[in-house]
């Protein structure tokens, strides 16, 4: 299992992007994957904004993720298991069309901000 963390730059308030490469089955069994919601979405490009951290799991799908105010990316797909920071406004080029596991760290469950509606 590898690690990566990505950092967004020191206008963003320094928030990073998480990605944890081939999780264990049983990581993935001890954080209950399985009975986390879905979400797909086709390739585009996506302006989003995350008003709760979200962690999710890819089921399928290729991801290059540009924070607002930077022109580096972070790239996740297939395998990988992603935190994403509460507060982050960033662009999604998505190549391959994503499916995924998801769950947002909150008191209640917002309605995902992560849905693809915003095409650009």
């Amino acid at each position: 299992m590898s690690m990566a963390s990505t950092s967004t730059p020191r206008s963003s308030s320094e928030l990073t992007i998480t990605v944890e490469h081939n999780p264990s089955k049983s990581r993935l069994a001890e954080l209950g994957i399985n009975s986390w919601p879905k979400w797909g979405c086709p390739p585009g490009k996506y302006m989003l904004k995350f008003d709760a951290q979200e962690t999710c799991y890819f089921l399928r799908g290729k991801v290059k993720v540009y924070p607002k105010g930077s022109s580096e990316s972070v790239k996740f797909g297939v395998g990988d298991l992603v935190t994403i920071p509460k507060g982050l406004s960033c662009t999604w080029e998505i190549s391959v069309a994503v499916d995924k596991h998801y769950k947002f760290e909150s008191s209640s469950t917002p309605t995902p901000s992560s849905k693809c509606i915003t095409d650009i």
